[in-house]
């Protein structure tokens, strides 16, 4: 299996650069079909890392260069740079699901709660397979102590990436905490 998806990942890139994206949908579709079927959790994050830079590189190429300018804001900690940049990167294209994921993560280390649930909300719209989002907003629910949400919201990343590393136990962490076993 390791050789399948690693044989997958070598063709996947290079086919996607070569239609320009044409043949974009129908590559995730077989990455996130690898990636539920993946082995392990060291095959998963490989997959996981193509699919997440798959959705990062799905607008045209000035969306593109404001998803990565705000990605470089979240990591440098300006946050409310990054918002903008990924508010520009919307506006171009409101149906990139990355880019509301992204400005979600921007809303939520500032505090707007409210803002980042509705962004990933937005995120599933357009794309209820993203296994970040999930994660997203299953982080988001712990940060406020919604132990069921959090767990809700894990067992839609496991049913998406049942490899994600450290998945498992982080989904009987949060079983524990949102019924109360053990605590």
């Amino acid at each position: 299996m390791r050789r399948l998806i690693a044989a997958f990942l070598l063709c996947a890139a290079p086919a996607m650069a070569q239609t320009g994206g044409t043949n974009r949908p129908a590559m995730l579709d077989q990455l996130l079909a690898a990636l539920k079927a993946a082995p392990s959790e060291e095959d998963a994050a490989v997959l996981e890392a193509r699919i997440r830079q798959a959705w990062l590189e799905a607008g045209t190429p000035a969306v593109t260069l404001l998803m990565s300018r705000g990605l470089r804001d979240l990591q440098a900690g300006a946050q409310k740079e990054a918002e903008a940049d990924f508010d520009a990167a919307i506006a171009l294209d409101p149906g990139l699901a990355e880019a509301y994921d992204r400005r979600a993560i921007a809303r939520f280390q500032q505090g707007d709660y409210a803002g980042a649930v509705r962004d990933i909300e937005e995120t599933l719209k357009h794309e209820p397979r993203d296994f970040i989002a999930w994660q997203d907003l299953s982080r988001i629910a712990e940060s406020r102590q919604d132990w069921n949400g959090a767990y809700a919201a894990w067992r839609k990343v496991l049913e998406i990436d049942p490899r994600t590393p450290g998945g498992q136990a982080r989904l009987d962490d949060l079983r524990r905490r949102a019924l109360g076993e053990g605590i």
